[in-house]
């Protein structure tokens, strides 16, 4: 293990309304895959499980790259969950 992975998440739309902010920065005693960190935050409150579950195909990129649940967050990588984007 290398130490601790710091990681900077960005919430938009619908989840940071839900979540109530639009960054937020951790600190993890290892890397950490996407699914885990959504179970992770799920884990924090309520708000944030709520959240999470109430958005159907959410999506993620890691440092702006789309990226799947398996996707690995490593130190100093950026995470971004977002709702699909529809046009109107």
């Amino acid at each position: 293990m290398r130490g601790y992975v710091k990681l900077k998440i960005l919430y938009f739309a619908q989840l940071r309304d839900l979540i109530g902010k639009s960054e937020e920065k951790l600190n993890l005693k290892s890397e950490i895959s996407i699914k885990d960190l959504i179970l992770l935050l799920k884990k924090k409150d309520a708000k944030y499980r709520n959240a999470f579950e109430k958005i159907g195909n959410l999506k993620f990129a890691i440092n702006c790259e789309y990226t799947n649940l398996e996707g690995i967050v490593n130190d100093k990588d950026e995470v971004a969950f977002f709702p699909p984007v529809t046009g109107g």
